[in-house]
Parts: C-alpha cells; sequence; structure tokens
C-alpha cells in the first residue's frame, strides 16, 4: 500500500458520510494497480486443467480432481520471482500438504477423533506460520489438507490422495522451471537493475515535493530488500563457485552510497541535474544486460558535499557495474552471510518454542478449528469441512487484518458462489469441465494481484468444481457453502479476533518505540569518534548494517500500521492518528544518513553534545509513544542553528516530538 493511500485512508475517517461503507472496506475492496502476470495466467489455466483431461481419458475423473487440487495449492503459493525460491514455496509445502492430507484421511470418519487431531494439527499449522514465508505456506497447506482429508472420501489406500495432490504440486513447479534454462539469474539480475531504476526516480525527485521523494525512497527500500534478499539468500556458500552472483552482489553493494547521497541531495532543496538520473537509469539498464564494456559519464561538475557525495558514489558505481569479473573475495557482505540451513532451521524451531506470539497464534487457530469441527458435528451441516476451510484462510494475520479478512472472506466466497451456480447449473459434467476450469484456472493469478476478495471469488468456483467431481453433489453444494462461509467468518471473527484482544501497545506502539530507539542509536553511530582507518572501515560497515536493519523494521512497522488502517475504530482511528509519526522516524533517519555523507564530504562534523542531545530527544521520544496510545499535536521549536550540519536533523526530530506528544 503506498503512503498517498494510506493517507488517503485516514483521511477519509475524518470525513466519512454516515450514511456510505466505511473507509476501511471500501479501500479494501478497490483493486489494486498492480499487472496482470500473463505467465503465471496461462500456467494455472494448464496445470489445473490437464490433470483433468488425464483423468477423462482415463476414466478416473476422481484422480484428476486430486491432481488438479495440488495444482491449485502450487499454482496459489507460486509468488516469488527467483526460480530457486519458487523451488522452496512450491516443493516444501507439498511436504506438508502431503502429512496433511494423510492424517485427514486416516481420520474421516472417526467423530470427535477427528476434531482432537485437526485441532491439534491446527496448533502446530499456526505455531510454524510464525517462523517465516515459506513456513506460513507449510502451514497453512498442512491444515488446509488435513481439513479437506477429514472431510471428503478419498481413494484407497490411504497414500492415494497424498501422492496425487503431491503430483499436481509438482506438476506446476515443472511447469514454473520451464524457463529457468533460458532465464536463468534473470529474476536476480532483474531485482538488481530495479533498485537502480528505483534510486535513479529517487535522485530526479530530489529538491522537490518532500512526499514525492518519501514515497520514492520508500520503493528504493523495498526494492533493496528485495534484491538483497534473493541474492544473498540464494548465493552459494563460496564466493567463487558462483561468479554471476557475486557480480550481482557487487553491483549491488555499490548502489548503497548512492542510496546514502540522495537523502543529501534532498535537502539541498534544487533538483538534480538530469544526467545524473539518467547515468543511473542506464547502469541499470547495463546491470540488466550484462555489459562489460567501459563506462562513459558525461556529469556536471560537483560543487557542494551533497554533489560531490553524489557523483563520487556514481562514478564508483559505473566502475564496479561494468567490471566483468569482481574479486570474489573482496565484495563485502552488506547484511552478513546466512548460516547454514540447519543452523537457521534449529533457531527458527527454538524462537518458535519459545515465542509468546508464536503459541498465542497457534493457540488461537486450534480454538476455531476446535470450534468449527465440533459444531459440525453435533449440528448436521452438509458437507462440513468447509466451515473450518473458512477459519484456516481468513485467520492468518501474516496475511493480513483479520477483521477485514472475515469480511472480505464471505464477500469473495457470495460472488464466487454466483459463478459456480451459473457453471454446476449449465455446464454438463465431463469433457467440457476441461475447457470450464482452464478458464476459471486463469482468473485465479490475475484476481489475486487485485486484492484478498478478487482473489476469494476466483478461487471458490475451482475448489467447488473440483468437490463436485469428488462427492457428485452438483448444484446442491451452492447454498451450503455460502452457509458455511458465513459460520467459519462468525467464528473466527468471534474466537480468534474478539476473544483475543492484543493492546496498541503490543501490536504497534512498542514496536514503533523500539524503531525510535534505533533511530536514536543510528545518530550515535553515525558520529561516533573513531581512532584509525581500521576503525574508521568497522564503523562505516556497522552504520550501513544499522540503517538497512531500521528500514527493515520500520517496514514491518508500517506494515502493521496499514492492516491496521483497515479496522473499524478504535484501532484504525488510532492508526490513522500515529502514522505521521512512522514518515518521521524515516525522515530522521534519511537526514542523518544525508548530515553523515556532508561530513564525508568535507562538511564540518558536529559537536559530541549535540549528538548527545538529539539522541536524549530520540529516547524520550520512544518513551513518550510507549506511555501513550493517543498523539496530541503540538509546537515545538527545533534546538540547533540550520547552519548546524545536523539541523535538517533537529527539524524532523521537533517534528516528530510534536506529533508524540503524549495526551496527559
Amino acid at each position: 500500500m503506498s503512503t498517498e493511500r494510506t493517507e488517503h485512508i485516514a483521511s477519509r475517517r475524518a470525513r466519512h458520510h454516515p450514511l456510505a461503507p466505511p473507509a476501511w472496506l471500501l479501500s479494501a475492496l478497490k483493486p489494486t494497480s498492480a499487472p496482470i502476470p500473463w505467465a503465471a495466467v496461462a500456467r494455472a489455466a494448464i496445470a489445473l486443467a490437464a490433470p483433468l483431461a488425464v483423468g477423462f481419458a482415463l476414466d478416473e475423473p476422481e484422480y484428476g480432481a486430486l491432481v488438479s487440487m495440488g495444482a491449485l495449492s502450487g499454482v496459489i503459493g507460486d509468488t516469488a520471482d527467483a526460480y530457486r525460491m519458487r523451488i522452496l514455496n512450491i516443493a516444501v509445502p507439498q511436504l506438508f500438504g502431503a502429512v496433511g492430507i494423510a492424517l485427514g484421511t486416516l481420520v474421516f470418519g472417526h467423530g470427535w477423533l477427528a476434531v482432537g487431531a485437526l485441532t491439534l494439527v491446527a496448533l502446530v499449522s499456526g505455531m510454524i506460520s510464525s517462523i517465516g514465508t515459506v513456513a506460513s505456506a507449510c502451514g497453512l497447506l498442512l491444515l488446509l489438507n488435513a481439513v479437506v482429508g477429514a472431510g471428503l472420501p478419498m481413494p484407497q489406500p490411504w497414500w492415494t490422495a497424498p501422492l496425487l495432490l503431491s503430483a499436481g504440486g509438482l506438476f506446476v513447479l515443472a511447469l514454473t522451471l520451464l524457463g529457468w534454462p533460458l532465464r536463468g539469474r534473470q529474476p536476480e539480475r532483474a531485482a538488481v537493475a530495479a533498485t537502480y531504476r528505483a534510486l535513479a526516480d529517487a535522485l530526479e525527485a530530489a529538491g522537490g515535493p518532500g512526499a514525492t521523494f518519501d514515497e520514492r525512497r520508500q520503493q528504493v527500500t523495498q526494492t533493496l530488500n528485495q534484491a538483497y534478499d534473493l541474492v544473498l539468500g540464494r548465493r552459494a556458500r563460496i564466493h567463487g563457485r558462483s561468479p554471476a552472483l557475486v557480480r550481482m552482489l557487487a553491483q549491488l553493494n555499490v548502489v548503497i552510497p548512492l542510496v546514502e547521497a540522495a537523502p543529501a541531495a534532498h535537502l539541498r532543496r534544487r533538483p538534480m541535474p538530469p544526467e545524473i538520473p539518467a547515468a543511473v537509469r542506464e547502469l541499470a539498464t547495463a546491470v540488466e544486460e550484462g555489459r562489460t564494456c567501459t563506462p562513459e559519464l558525461n556529469l556536471p561538475e560537483p560543487h557542494t558535499p551533497a554533489e560531490r557525495a553524489v557523483d563520487a558514489a556514481l562514478r564508483h558505481a559505473a566502475n564496479i557495474v561494468h567490471q566483468p569479473e569482481p574479486d570474489p573475495f573482496n565484495v563485502d557482505d552488506r547484511l552478513g552471510r546466512p548460516a547454514a540451513l540447519r543452523v537457521r532451521a534449529r533457531h527458527a524451531v527454538r524462537d518458535m518454542m519459545l515465542s509468546g506470539a508464536s503459541w498465542r497464534y497457534g493457540l488461537r487457530l486450534a480454538l476455531c478449528i476446535g470450534l468449527a469441527q465440533s459444531l459440525v458435528s453435533l449440528i448436521e451441516v452438509e458437507r462440513s469441512y468447509w466451515v473450518a476451510l473458512t477459519v484456516t484462510f481468513v485467520l492468518k494475520p501474516d496475511f493480513g487484518s483479520v477483521f477485514s479478512r472475515a469480511v472480505l472472506r464471505a464477500l469473495g466466497t457470495a460472488a464466487g458462489l454466483v459463478i459456480a451456480a451459473a457453471v454446476l447449473a449449465e455446464v454438463p459434467r465431463g469433457w467440457w469441465d476441461v475447457p470450464v476450469m482452464m478458464v476459471l484456472a486463469a482468473l485465479i493469478p490475475a484476481f489475486s494481484a487485485k486484492g484478498y476478495a478478487f482473489q476469494t471469488a476466483a478461487i471458490t468456483p475451482v475448489i467447488l468444481l473440483l468437490s463436485d467431481l469428488l462427492n457428485h453433489s452438483g448444484f446442491d453444494l451452492i447454498r451450503p457453502r455460502l452457509l458455511d462461509s458465513l459460520i467459519g467468518c462468525a467464528i473466527t471473527l468471534i474466537a480468534g479476533y474478539l476473544l483475543w484482544p492484543e493492546s496498541w501497545h503490543t501490536r504497534i506502539g512498542d514496536r514503533l518505540a523500539e524503531a525510535v530507539d534505533d533511530a536514536a542509536r543510528y545518530v550515535e553511530r553515525a558520529f561516533a569518534p573513531v581512532a584509525d582507518e581500521e576503525a574508521l572501515r568497522v564503523a562505516r560497515q556497522s552504520r550501513l548494517q544499522a540503517r538497512r536493519r531500521i528500514y527493515r523494521d520500520l517496514s514491518g512497522v508500517r506494515s502493521e500500521f496499514q492492516r491496521a488502517l483497515t479496522e473499524p475504530p478504535p484501532t484504525g482511528t488510532r492508526a490513522a492518528a500515529w502514522w505521521p509519526l512512522v514518515v518521521a522516524v524515516e525522515r530522521i533517519v534519511d537526514a542523518t544518513t544525508a548530515a553523515r555523507v556532508r561530513v564525508n564530504h568535507g562538511a564540518v562534523p558536529p559537536a559530541a553534545s549535540e549528538v548527545d542531545w538529539i539522541a536524549r530527544e530520540l529516547r524520550s521520544l520512544a518513551e513518550g509513544v510507549r506511555n501513550s496510545t493517543t498523539p496530541v499535536h503540538v509546537e515545538v521549536e527545533p534546538q540547533a542553528a540550520e547552519s548546524s550540519v545536523l539541523g535538517p536533523v533537529h527539524q524532523e526530530v521537533a517534528a516528530a516530538r510534536a506529533i508524540a506528544r503524549p495526551n496527559p
């Protein structure tokens, strides 16, 4: 969600017509402007329709439906760009899905044993979902397939369904990897080039309106995070084994000085010469095309410290970008070399077991699944697995606000049922299901890019068509599915949302306060005295890592704020009131980085007492955030002269203090 859209949500809360739909709902239903992933559309159509065709050809439509059901989970999980990450995103969750369907099949028809087994699976699923993105997909598929296996009769013997569903997921993976020999490292290279282009946009906005520069700088942070995740996360243990990754890492590292220089250029309050962003875009093209020619730069003569910083960083970047073979042992690791997989796995499991948030989410999910399964065991609900499926999809806090997802799930399911009703009523079962499935499957990636309600509307008719091939209920599926969805949403809202209230401080306030504390430490680190060249190198590396860590943390805070903005009062209105402070903290870090860059290129360094005063103010600000739930806007005068290199930092700190003055 962009800054403009977030501010639009916040502003609408203040001027909302009483008879109009709530602002959070209108915002959630507004389709995003993301482009349609046509390659994913084609893969989904083939992956879900081809197994049905094979099943009909072999006179085993149920087997074809199960393979297509496995392919559906692979299509939903295919969200990464780099091929190595796509293997993880698709293949690893399939293993958990196979375990889930096997467990569900074994407890099918066993009444309360099935209730207990699914409740335990939900606890495990919820806890492992807190580890990370891939683990979240694994937990989701583990529980979804367990619910399906416990709710629908599966072919015998028990291992048949796990085998067929896994085959469907691996079929999607095979289709996805067809382009690997041709594209190779293209996703990583494109991510590095995207970072350069985002930086060019930020430099083009430097000196202009602050909101425009802030938004483009946030885009730089996002693209830089993604590029580092792709390059570092899949890098070989020894640099020399992968020269292509070494070169991309070097190209990514040299963009950091330019990123640091951008805020200093913005504080000049004059637009950058157009030759500079044009040169950065030329570097992006060189990265994407793998050029190794001698760079030709026609840059204007620099005069100020900020201009000299941009000029020096740009010339150095041009040399590295066009360098054919960087020294594999002289490439700094800006974020730290990833630990061995088993070490990271051990740490992840330990953190999960000791995390209160992990246990809380696991218990919430287990409670809701237990209630759903108990309800359908006590009350006759036709094809009752859909209630637990709805709970599983909705109760995913890492996917967005639980409250808004429940509402959007109900609306999306209703829309999907309209499509399913037309298909089940008008299309005869048999070979006609194959072209219909091609069309419906193609809608999943296309609609998923537009929002959760649209994704639900696309997935619902596909699941119903596949379910009909398994249990032959026909049009009679429609009404029970809507009722089941409403029951599942109600269980989630009551047992998974209202009964687990999290205080504002637990959810957002403490994280925001910690980010302000990190900003204080960053200011101290940026201007800490150094004794020699080695200490200077170490200090610079430490400062780079600290700045990247702050921006990553603030990115997480932003995501949580954006989820909170889609909820009804008081959470949504409180998030809207505190939102400006998130922007203010980012501007403080930018201003500090700009001051450090200017000092590096000739500006007078600040006095230690001035640095200490700013750090104290920021820590006081963090304490104010911890002790207040409602900000009161007051005027606060900056405490330093404009001539000081830290003058802009004082201005930003004063603005942040004005926002976060606690309400007595």
